[in-house]
């Protein structure tokens, strides 16, 4: 059997940020229950930045970082997203062209709301195992946002976003798939996946989302009990308890990934009292800390997580992670592989808590500022000029590197720039 994994990753957690508990504050928010959603910030995506700037961000570090050779076999390039700028269009043909890939590769895009980045994850997997073209690498770039709108000449928010405004974040996640998983090694076969109809949120049109917030939470538990157990029963000897070392969940919020591994739990591994609350710190924690400040971004958002965890972690020897990944509508599905400490050097070497220390953070009137000049990049918007200096400093933020950001939409077309 062919070893698959990640080759290498990369997260992008925007420019600017807002510290969540000033925008609780500015909203007048009931303090404890929103101190239950467990997060400290969230990323915002400027009027200047979209899914593809998210995506190259993301993905430019881990391309620069391979030799031309390598480069050119990059034959897959999947988008993951729920924030598509087109309904014909994929927003991959951008990415491929910005990051200057090699015209001999597969290129198109998944929308599966928060599940998309794992079954991107999936299908590049079984790309890499079937060794149609061996030596073959892919890349996956999970890629989402949260752009909330406001009405000019009314209310800061048009409508009520209450506790979904402080989750609601924006960011891409880049994983380089291949036969040298020097990051992370699947367990091959070790799936368990499970899903059906539910209208628990939707994006009926593109830039608004709607839904029934306690019965996606239903959906959540539902799912997450049962693609374990179906994981269960398709590999020999698991335990939810001891099988895995860390679990990296779907982070809507890590106030729902706490309630989430509390039931299962009780539930699965039938434990009780302070014992849970020690293992969610020991096992679940490490994987929310990135989650806790870019907020919740879709399809990107178990990855981050799995991210998180591998540079949060303590990998003094080989262990294995079990993931669990959950898109509203719905599907599901747990899966796992194992991490070594050189896993854990390659991923640091992308810096990604230094990146997330870099970004700027935003004054509330700032981003009251964004949440009104954001309507100009709405979905479907023909002709605009974006103004890069709309928030002096932000593109001056410590963040190194060059960054692709939008310019200009010109009969529909986008035009980026390197700054």
């Amino acid at each position: 059997m062919v070893a698959v994994g990640i080759e290498a990753m990369n997260v992008f957690g925007g420019t600017a940020y807002l510290d969540v508990m000033d925008l609780a504050r500015h909203r007048n928010l009931d303090i404890p229950r929103f101190e239950n959603l467990l997060m400290k910030q969230k990323a915002v995506a400027l009027p200047f930045e979209d899914p593809v700037t998210f995506a190259v961000n993301a993905a430019k570090p881990v391309v620069d970082a391979l030799s031309e050779e390598e480069k050119n076999r990059i034959e897959l390039l999947i988008t993951c997203t729920e924030s598509g700028i087109d309904f014909g269009k994929s927003l991959s043909t951008y990415v491929h062209h910005h990051l200057g890939l090699s015209r001999t590769c597969r290129l198109f895009e998944i929308k599966q709301a928060c599940y998309s980045g794992t079954a991107g994850f999936q299908m590049a997997i079984n790309f890499i195992l079937s060794q149609v073209s061996p030596g073959a690498k892919a890349l996956v770039v999970a890629t989402d946002l949260s752009r909330f709108l406001a009405v000019e000449g009314g209310d800061a928010l048009s409508e009520d976003w209450s506790f979904a405004e402080p989750s609601g974040g924006a960011g891409a996640v880049a994983l380089l798939v291949s036969d040298k998983p020097h990051v992370f090694q699947v367990d091959v076969g070790a799936n368990g996946y499970y899903g059906y109809e539910v209208m628990d949120t939707c994006r009926p049109v593109a830039d608004s989302e709607a839904g029934d917030a306690d019965l996606s939470l239903l959906s959540y538990l539902d799912c997450c009990e049962n693609a374990f157990l179906e994981y269960q029963r398709r590999v020999a000897d698991v335990e939810y308890r001891d099988t895995f070392q860390y679990l990296s969940f779907h982070t809507p919020f890590g106030g729902m990934v706490k309630g989430a591994h509390r039931t299962m739990m009780r539930k699965i591994a039938k434990v009780k009292g302070p014992e849970i609350e020690a293992d969610f710190q020991q096992r679940v924690v490490p994987g929310l800390t990135y989650c806790q400040r870019v907020g919740n971004i879709m399809g990107a958002t178990v990855l981050l997580s799995l991210a998180s965890t591998i540079d949060n972690g303590q990998f003094e020897g080989n262990k294995r992670i079990g993931i669990f990944s959950y898109g509203s509508g719905c599907c599901s599905e747990f899966y796992s592989g194992v991490v070594t400490p050189r896993s854990q050097e390659v991923l640091r070497g992308f810096k990604l808590q230094e990146q997330l220390n870099n970004r700027y953070r935003l004054s509330m009137d700032e981003y009251e500022k964004v949440l009104y000049c954001s309507s100009v990049v709405k979905f479907g918007t023909r002709n605009v000029k974006l103004d890069l200096n709309l928030i002096p400093g932000a593109l001056a933020s410590r963040q190194a590197g060059q960054r692709l950001y939008l310019e200009e939409i010109s009969e529909f077309h986008r035009e980026y720039r390197w700054c």
